[in-house]
């Protein structure tokens, strides 16, 4: 997909109102908590193929206009998020680096302060929508002595003199929403653009988890639901050996167990979100819901293309689509593995 194309798509989610669902009404947004969030984001997975553009909005709304939302002061959520919630601009996450993935606390991006502003420099990979974006939430090291604490989260425009988007990088999935790297150069980025306090970046970050875990990854429920249904249907009409494929045990036991698994992994979404909206979400609340969600969806994904066969690999997008985009689902926001290093934590392990 193309800039125009995707800035054409964006625009219609916007105008739906997905770009601003959980940001207070006070500021353009729909104001919902975590579970009604997370109920339109399954929607909007389950009616929209295009899984790239539904997580490029996500991302915008959930690791962007979240962290202003609750973290910024007056002057800057007025200023940002009612064009953000409109989708007048387009933004990008931007924490992830070529040698700082899962961890965070390992950042080379600096941000030195120099009187009104601070002096931006480093590269970040992996910008979700960063082709498009208007602007780029950035986390960068503002005092390296303090190792996580020295972290800090700033708003940088596209404009900006420095600033360098790439090319967009190819993806096994989601190709909907585009990435790309985004270098800055002796970027000057005033001081009033601090998200939070200086320091807060990893607090900023963990809380933008927070939203992404659970309610994006309401998306891939929507999806499931919707190629789940259609290889059901394909297992009931698909003929081989003067019979429907369904009525062997071993494709019909397969669909019977991922459906409890879909429905399991719902379970703990929901609940997380129910947490969420009561300030009670624990850590382990959220990994459970993230790992059981994203392995999940690899598991439709890949059951949908065995059980269509020839017509599954052919690569259509009919059924595909869902494994291609899964897998990065056990990557993004935090792999598998980490999620079960958080649950083991919390398991006092």
């Amino acid at each position: 997909m193309n800039t125009d194309d995707f800035r054409e798509a964006w625009r219609s989610a916007a105008g739906d109102g997905l770009a601003g669902l959980c940001v207070p009404s006070r500021f353009g947004g729909g104001g919902l908590g975590a579970w009604g969030t997370a109920e339109r984001v399954e929607a909007f997975g389950r009616e929209h193929h295009d899984l790239g553009l539904v997580f490029g909005v996500m991302a915008h709304l959930l690791a962007c206009a979240m962290p202003v939302a609750e973290f910024a002061d007056d002057a800057l959520r007025a200023e940002v998020l009612p064009r953000l919630c409109s989708g007048e601009w387009i933004a990008g996450n931007a924490i992830t680096e070529k040698d700082a993935g899962s961890d965070t606390s390992k950042l080379s991006t600096t941000a030195v302060r120099s009187g009104e502003h601070y002096l931006l420099n480093g590269e970040k990979s992996f910008v979700s929508n960063a082709t498009a974006a208007d602007v780029f939430v950035v986390y960068a090291v503002t005092d390296p002595a303090l190792g996580y604490l020295g972290i800090s989260a700033l708003l940088v425009e596209r404009d900006s003199a420095g600033v360098t988007v790439g090319e967009p990088l190819p993806k096994l999935g989601l190709a909907g929403c585009p990435a790309a790297v985004v270098r800055f150069d002796d970027c000057q980025v005033p001081v009033t653009s601090l998200i939070g306090r200086e320091g807060a970046g990893a607090a900023v970050f963990r809380a933008s988890m927070r939203w992404e875990r659970t309610c994006l990854f309401a998306a891939y429920l929507g999806a499931m639901d919707r190629v789940l249904g259609r290889t059901v249907e394909h297992a009931r009409t698909r003929r081989q050996f003067g019979r429907p494929i369904g009525a062997n045990q071993a494709v019909s036991h397969r669909l019977a167990d991922l459906k409890v698994r879909v429905e399991a992994a719902r379970a703990l979404l929901y609940r997380a979100c129910a947490a969420m909206d009561r300030d009670e979400v624990s850590d382990l609340d959220v990994a459970m819901a993230k790992l059981a969600v994203s392995e999940a969806a690899v598991e439709v994904g890949l059951a949908a293309v065995q059980i269509f066969g020839a017509a599954g690999y052919a690569g259509d997008g009919a059924v595909d689509a869902l494994l291609r985009d899964a897998v990065g689902s056990t990557i993004f926001s935090g792999t598998s593995e980490i999620q079960r290093e958080i649950i083991a934590k919390e398991l006092g392990l």
